[in-house]
């Protein structure tokens, strides 16, 4: 049996790893009614994740290199998938909290893995494929959309549907990696990031390109469903659907992005990903049935494929600090919005109606087109 080339390794990680991550966004819905809370209160529960995953993305680096990159994973994800798990099965906001955090300490350790054996696999192989991984990470997740909305049409349990990802996931994993060389490092070339890094002026503005895309995200991840549920009364395979469109329409666009990014360059091909985010943004916000809001979901995705890649590159150019200080401090916070905005969305949600949730999005929208120059190289070269 020839064995499986290193590049998709990695496509098979962030593939099981967002499966994982994204079986719990599909029953979210079912798990609202079963605690009986409002958006706000479910939203608190969600910042979990969140919270765990900055802990873990401080603090588990020494850890992960002493276990090393074939281990760590094996654990990471199925803990991950057992926290969903157990997360399904919380009385109360308050139990959700608790396990939704320690999934965020899993998601946290296996997001510095992923990405880090990406980067070192794309300098083994001398060939692109970072926008290719996290195109399979959106494929990842999509398939879970597809699955959770099916189980919940045909009134399987969201602890039987997210227990058998996990089991499925986990034994596939060990299968395929069993025998797994972890990339080598870029030795002198691989910058060590510190654990906190402070971001400097010209971060910042790179930070406001990425505030839509990232928020965006997170808000089609987290409350698609619901806002499919509460403004049209759609069944729960529709619903899913909203998170699977999303998903299966940015995996594609990252599929193919590098070509377009190098034809158009990066401030172009964003402009164009940040228009069709905004309109996405708008036809969902104001939709007046749910295959307009599908539509609007799809469109949101393609808009936001790209543009935290491109973002992480122009870090990357500045000549002020150095690469791995500057990727890390837009990482911290980029990773901060998506993951903490989107739960507090829920009480724009409660208080304004859902379709606020997405609604606030727009003007972020306008603020990264203001500042999407701040993704040139030319920029970069000029301003650090």
């Amino acid at each position: 049996m020839r064995p499986i080339p290193q590049q998709h390794r990695v496509y098979i990680a962030f593939f099981f790893y967002s499966m994982v991550l994204g079986a719990l966004f599909p029953r979210l819905g079912d798990l609202q009614l079963k605690m009986g809370v409002s958006e706000g209160m479910l939203g608190l529960a969600l910042i979990g994740a969140p919270v765990g995953t900055q802990v873990s993305l401080i603090l588990s680096g020494p850890l992960i290199e002493r276990l090393g990159h074939k281990f760590s994973l094996l654990i990471l994800i199925p803990m991950l998938g057992v926290a969903a798990t157990l997360t399904t099965m919380a009385p109360g906001p308050g139990w959700f909290f608790v396990f939704w955090f320690i999934g965020g300490l899993a998601i946290g350790g296996t997001e510095i893995i992923v990405n880090v054996e990406a980067d070192r696999t794309e300098h083994m192989i001398k060939r692109r494929i970072m926008n290719r991984s996290h195109a399979f990470w959106s494929f990842g997740f999509a398939t879970a959309g597809l699955i959770g909305g099916q189980a919940a049409k045909w009134g399987i349990d969201p602890t039987l549907n997210v227990g058998a990802i996990t089991v499925v996931s986990t034994i596939t994993m060990i299968v395929l990696f069993h025998d797994f060389q972890p990339a080598a490092s870029r030795s002198s070339t691989e910058g060590k990031a510190p654990r906190f890094a402070i971001p400097t002026p010209g971060i910042l503005i790179i930070v406001a390109c990425t505030l839509s895309a990232m928020l965006l995200e997170g808000a089609g991840i987290d409350w698609s469903v619901i806002f499919m549920r509460d403004t049209f009364g759609t069944g729960p395979f529709i619903n899913g659907l909203a998170i699977a469109f999303g998903a299966y329409s940015q995996g594609i666009v990252r599929y193919f992005a590098d070509p377009f990014v190098d034809r158009l360059g990066p401030v172009k091909f964003a402009t164009i990903l940040l228009i069709l985010l905004g309109i996405g943004t708008l036809t969902v916000t104001f939709a007046f049935d749910p295959y307009m809001a599908l539509f609007g979901f799809a469109l949101m995705g393609v808009g936001t494929s790209a543009i935290f890649p491109l973002a992480m590159s122009a870090a990357a150019q500045r000549t002020d600090r150095p690469a791995a200080t500057n990727v890390a401090a837009l990482a911290q916070l980029s990773f901060v919005m998506f993951l903490l905005g989107p739960p507090l969305l829920g009480f724009v949600a409660e208080h304004f109606g859902i379709r606020s949730a997405y609604g606030v999005g727009i003007p972020l929208v306008i603020l990264s087109l203001l500042t999407v120059k701040s993704l040139s190289p030319d920029y970069q070269q000029k301003n650090s």
